[in-house]
């Protein structure tokens, strides 16, 4: 009979998932079945200051890729071992999830995330890189499916390898002006990423290192979660709807974004013909090279229902 290994965590340190505040963690502890399998549960706030409600009584559902990520992030640390002042680089996310359970009418808030690593490069307590594939589940039920890529970096071999870029992390940024809160779902400037551009379909990234859910501490680049949150934002405006709900996203990095560099962040839709879903197609840019790249996928938006039932959720 397969051993089962579990470590109490209660609550789950904030170092571990590169989190402080105690409203920002997610996960509540983890098991390992296996040498390369952990299940972590977690639980999602009814409301959150910054992952507020989306469209039509939802989750938001980048509180998946929050979840994969702060999952991932402990069990690096609690499981392989990967000191807490190693740096993480998220070279690649991806997930799809199914819109019919991110409701909030009376669904459980708990959530469960099983992690499988296929690979890892190094040694516990040394860990290079990981690939990770991730299955939530809630209510018994699938939510979603996605996976991704970090690579890990000693304390003493980042800053070598940043060199000159690590005098990011005492330098103000200048915060420039933000498109209109409501345009992208808002209702603080404080939490809209994007800056007016010079065309249409064309933003600068908008960084406030203030922030205090997108810029958990002190970094010398942008988090890939501000990159996350900006492509979002992006598709909404693209589209001209707040509704957009990117239930499935695939996103890769290229290189760094850097803070003190214009980021320019381009938006397109490419839905294809006949495909119900709105997908749009998102890049980031500076210096005329690219940053990330980002696909981003929206149910189509459910028709009003007359008589008794308008606005009940459908059965499942």
């Amino acid at each position: 009979m397969e051993q089962h290994h579990r470590e109490v965590t209660a609550p789950v340190p904030g170092e571990f998932v590169h989190r402080h505040d105690p409203a920002d963690i997610l996960p509540t502890g983890w098991t390992r079945s296996q040498e390369n399998r952990y299940s972590v549960s977690a639980r999602w706030p009814a409301s959150h200051p910054f992952f507020s409600p989306a469209a039509e009584g939802r989750h938001d559902p980048v509180l998946v890729a929050e979840t994969m990520r702060q999952a991932t992030m402990l069990v690096a640390h609690a499981g392989f071992g990967v000191p807490v002042d190693d740096q993480f680089v998220m070279w690649d996310l991806y997930y799809t999830a199914d819109p019919e359970r991110l409701f909030l009418d009376g669904s459980s808030p708990e959530i469960t995330a099983d992690l499988f690593f296929p690979e890892y490069n190094g040694r516990p307590g040394r860990v290079r890189s990981l690939r990770v594939d991730i299955v939530l589940t809630r209510d018994g039920h699938r939510l979603s499916t996605g996976g991704g890529t970090i690579r890990c970096t000693s304390a003493p071999a980042y800053r070598r390898m940043r060199g000159e870029r690590m005098a990011a992390l005492d330098r103000p940024v200048p915060l420039i002006p933000a498109v209109a809160p409501h345009l992208v779902g808002r209702e603080d400037a404080k939490d809209v990423v994007l800056g007016p551009g010079d065309r249409p379909d064309r933003w600068r990234l908008r960084v406030n290192t203030a922030h205090p859910t997108l810029f958990r501490r002190p970094n010398d680049h942008v988090p890939g979660m501000v990159l996350l949150e900006a492509a979002r934002q992006a598709a909404m405006l693209a589209t001209g709807s707040t509704g957009y709900l990117p239930t499935a996203v695939d996103l890769s990095f290229s290189r760094y974004a850097e803070l003190d560099t214009p980021c320019w962040i381009e938006a397109e839709v490419v839905t294809a013909p006949g495909d119900p879903a709105t997908t749009v197609r998102v890049t980031g840019q500076q210096e005329d090279l690219p940053v990330f790249v980002c696909t981003l996928s929206s149910p189509p938006r459910e028709p009003a229902v007359a008589g008794p039932a308008a606005g009940s959720r459908p059965a499942r």
